[in-house]
C-alpha cells in the first residue's frame, strides 16, 4: 500500500527507489541476479554495460538477465555493481600489464593497533609494558 490510499507499490518498487531496506533473502536474490547477468556479460565479451557500445551490446545479448537484475536490485546499486565491474577489470589489466613488464608483488601489511609494519620500512619494534615501566622509572630518578 502506498502512501496514499489510490497509490499501491510493491517491496521490489521500495527497494529499488531506495525506500525500503532488502532483507538478507533479498539480498541475496539481487546477488545471483547479479551473477546471472555479469555471467551473461562475459559471455558475450562485455565489460561496460553502462555506456556505449557496450550498453546496446548488453540489451541485445542479455535482456532477460538484465531485466531481473535491474527489478531485483535497487537501483543504486545496480550503478554500483556496473561501475565496480568496470573498475575491477582496469585493476586486473593493469596487474596483468605490470606483471608481464617484470613486476614483483610486495607483501605489505600494517594495523594501527601497532601489531604489524609495513615490509620495507624499517618499522620500529613495539615496545614492552615492561619497557614502559623501566623508561618512566629511570626518568624519575
Amino acid at each position: 500500500m502506498g502512501w496514499l490510499p489510490f497509490t499501491s507499490t510493491t517491496r521490489g518498487d521500495e527497494i529499488r527507489s531506495g525506500a525500503a531496506i532488502p532483507t538478507r533473502s533479498e539480498r541475496a536474490v539481487c546477488w545471483a541476479a547479479r551473477d546471472a547477468y555479469f555471467s551473461c556479460l562475459d559471455a558475450h565479451g562485455i565489460v561496460d554495460a553502462s555506456k556505449e557500445p557496450g550498453a546496446g551490446a548488453a540489451a541485445r545479448s542479455c535482456p532477460e538477465a538484465s531485466a531481473a537484475f535491474e527489478r531485483d536490485c535497487a537501483a543504486a546499486w545496480v550503478k554500483y555493481f556496473k561501475q565496480w565491474r568496470v573498475a575491477d577489470a582496469q585493476k586486473r589489466r593493469r596487474i596483468e600489464q605490470l606483471q608481464a613488464e617484470g613486476a614483483v608483488e610486495a607483501a605489505v601489511t600494517s594495523s594501527f593497533a601497532g601489531g604489524g609494519s609495513i615490509a620495507g620500512a624499517g618499522a620500529k619494534p613495539q615496545a614492552t609494558k615492561e619497557d614502559i615501566q623501566a623508561m618512566l622509572d629511570k626518568k624519575r630518578g
